[in-house]
C-alpha cells in the first residue's frame, strides 16, 4: 500500500466514479483501476461494487475510507507544518540562567516575535544554572542557551551579548553605606552571601576573591540576585553581584568597587557549532547578534 494508492482510492470513494477520480488524480482510468485492484489483491477484499456508471463502497471499502481519510489528513497536516517550519514558523527551545528571566529573555523574545517573519514561531523556556544548560544543549534538548561562558566546550559557539558590572550590595544601615566606593577587603570583614558555587557567577566571584586573597565567611548561597538581595536587605550579610535590575530596590545600598578593582561579567549566547539549525533558530541567532534586543 502506498500513499498514491490511498489517494486514488480516496478520490474514487468520495466521487463514486472511476473516470472522475482519474481526472482529479491526473492519471488515466486504467491506471487508477489497476491501483485499486492492487489494493484489493493486497487486502484480499473487494472495495467497490458497480452501480450503473458509478461505483459504491463495500463494507470493507468504508472501513478503508475511514482510515485513508485520517492518513491523508495527517499527511497534509505534516506537509503544512514542515512548510511552516521552513518559512515563518518553527519551534525553539531556549535555556537561560535565572537573572535573565525577568527582563532580557521576555523582551528579546517579544521583539523577535514582533517581526512578521517570526509571528508563528513557538518557544519553550527552560531555566537552570549554566552547567546544566550546557549539558542540555549538548544532549539536543535546547537550541540556544544564555548564561556564563563554559570552559573546555569546543563544540559550543559562545557569543557575548551583555556586559554586567559587578557591584557590592549592603544593608541600608551598614557602616560602609556612606562610602563612595568599597574595596575587596570588605569581604573579609563581614558575612558574605554568594551565588551557588556551581553556577557561572558563583565560579566567577570566587575567582575574584582568590585573586585578592580573600577568604569570605559565606553564610548562604543563592541561585540569583533577587534571593541574595533579599537576604542582604534583612541584614544577613553583604554580597558581590552583577548589576542587574532586580537589585535596584529601596531596602539595600549598591556600591561600586574601587576603580582599581572594578570588573564586569559577560553573559553569552551559546549554540552547537556545525549543527543543523531550523530557519527560525538561525533567524533568532542573527537577530540577537544584530543587537536589536534591548
Amino acid at each position: 500500500m502506498t500513499l498514491n494508492q490511498l489517494t486514488y482510492f480516496y478520490h474514487a470513494a468520495t466521487l463514486q466514479h472511476f473516470n472522475q477520480a482519474a481526472e482529479k488524480a491526473n492519471i488515466s482510468e486504467p491506471s487508477l483501476s489497476r491501483s485499486i485492484a492492487a489494493l484489493e489483491a493486497e487486502f484480499n477484499v473487494i472495495l467497490f461494487e458497480k452501480k450503473g456508471r458509478n461505483v459504491q463502497l463495500t463494507k470493507a471499502g468504508n472501513v478503508l475510507l475511514k482510515h485513508a481519510t485520517y492518513i491523508l489528513n495527517e499527511v497534509q497536516a505534516t506537509e503544512n507544518k514542515m512548510h511552516q517550519i521552513a518559512t515563518d514558523g518553527g519551534h525553539i527551545d531556549i535555556a537561560y540562567v535565572s537573572p535573565l528571566a525577568r527582563n532580557y529573555v521576555p523582551r528579546t523574545v517579544r521583539a523577535f516575535l514582533s517581526k512578521s517573519q517570526n509571528k508563528n514561531v513557538i518557544f519553550n523556556f527552560h531555566q537552570d544554572i549554566t552547567s546544566k544548560n550546557v549539558e542540555g544543549l549538548k544532549l539536543g534538548n535546547y537550541d540556544l542557551i544564555f548564561g556564563s561562558y563554559a570552559e573546555n566546550e569546543p563544540d559550543i559557539e559562545f557569543i557575548p551579548i551583555i556586559q554586567q558590572e559587578m557591584v557590592v550590595i549592603l544593608p541600608k544601615n551598614h557602616p560602609s553605606a556612606h562610602l563612595p566606593f568599597v574595596s575587596s577587603e570588605i569581604f573579609g570583614q563581614y558575612p558574605v552571601l554568594g551565588y551557588d558555587r556551581s553556577s557561572g557567577l558563583g565560579k566567577y566571584t570566587h575567582s575574584f576573591f582568590n585573586k585578592h586573597h580573600i577568604l569570605p565567611e559565606f553564610i548562604c548561597e543563592s541561585p540569583d540576585e533577587n534571593g541574595i538581595a533579599s537576604l542582604v536587605a534583612e541584614g544577613f550579610g553583604i554580597a558581590l553581584v552583577a548589576d542587574v535590575e532586580s537589585i535596584h530596590r529601596d531596602d539595600i545600598i549598591i556600591k561600586p568597587l574601587i576603580p582599581a578593582e572594578t570588573f564586569s561579567h559577560t553573559v553569552y549566547m551559546g549554540y552547537l557549532r556545525d549543527h543543523y539549525q531550523l530557519p527560525a533558530v538561525k533567524r533568532l541567532i542573527d537577530f540577537i547578534k544584530s543587537g536589536q534586543p534591548d
